[in-house]
């Protein structure tokens, strides 16, 4: 327990930061290059921080507003840039957040400008976050399965493909923008919260970098990598205290070589040495629980001799 409440800070950051790397990664797998979740993180942020100390309401729908209006500006922006892709989609994105980063420091009163907004108390706990952070996941880690995360995958590999299957892709990407809305701005609220300050410096561009540099070293096609890179950043500033003002260029050295050495991420370097390692499947027994459907089968088969 001593631990624990002494890394009280970083066990919240953990969490937190693997909202925020989902934010990114959700796009991501769908082969949407966006980074419109770090912008919802800032409105998450101060909308959390403006309810809460404007009108003091619960933390629950303080969090919640913040949510609904970063998921229906994910939308807006989906529609704005719905003929934009690759490069071109991530630099519009970007400059969304950007965009955001201006406006609270140029919203006078509401936002508290460029020194932003103190005294979010509210009673927002670690628990709460821990539970929702796994709900999310949870939620994420269903949704990479089946039917619906076989469209996914279509759509990211092939999107005409996909059209000629009969996937709206055009709805694919509107909805993983609202999805990385609502997980930016839930990061965002609840950081807000729990620190009981934002302000311009904390939703600045470095949270792109770090976002990205979370989904690059854990892998961007599963929630799972997004939860590896949150842990090792979130973690790693602490291991590398003894190395001091070295530590920008470690981890520049760290993601040179995870995108030269590991394009998968490690998660993607872990199911590989897995499948190499796994004993060769058993022939396929035929799928089914119908007694007759299993002899025929059987009778088709040929004979075999010693």
């Amino acid at each position: 327990m001593s631990w624990f409440l002494s890394h009280l800070v970083l066990v919240q950051s953990t969490f937190i930061s693997l909202l925020l790397a989902l934010s990114i990664q959700v796009p991501l797998r769908a082969g949407v290059f966006s980074f419109a979740g770090i912008g919802s993180y800032a409105i998450g942020a101060y909308a959390a921080a403006i309810m809460t100390i404007r009108l003091q309401v619960a933390p629950v729908l303080a969090i919640g507003v913040g949510i609904v209006v970063a998921a229906v500006a994910g939308y807006l922006l989906a529609l704005l840039v719905a003929r934009l892709s690759g490069l071109y989609l991530g630099m519009a994105t970007i400059a969304f957040a950007l965009f955001l980063g201006v406006v609270a420091v140029n919203g006078g009163d509401l936002t508290g400008g460029a020194t932003g907004l103190y005294g979010a108390i509210s009673t927002l706990t670690t628990g709460h976050v821990v539970a929702i952070t796994v709900v999310v996941v949870l939620l994420l880690a269903v949704s990479e399965r089946g039917a619906f995360g076989r469209r996914i995958d279509a759509v990211r590999e092939d999107p005409q493909l996909a059209i000629s299957l009969g996937i709206d892709v055009g709805r694919v990407r509107r909805r993983v923008f609202v999805v990385s809305g609502a997980l930016g701005a839930c990061a965002g609220g609840m950081n807000g919260l729990l620190r009981t300050t934002v302000s311009p410096e904390t939703i600045g561009f470095h949270l792109v970098v770090t976002a990205l540099t979370m989904i690059i070293i854990g892998g961007a096609l599963s929630w799972a990598g997004a939860a590896i890179g949150a842990v090792i950043f979130t973690w790693l500033p602490s291991l590398l205290q003894f190395v001091g003002d070295w530590q920008p260029v470690v981890y520049g050295v760290l993601v040179a070589l995870a995108a030269v050495y590991m394009p998968t991420g490690l998660l993607g370097v872990a199911q590989s040495t897995w499948r190499r390692r796994r004993p060769a499947a058993e022939p396929a027994r035929p799928e089914t629980d119908d007694p007759e459907r299993e002899l025929a089968a059987l009778q088709a088969a040929p004979e075999v001799r010693p």
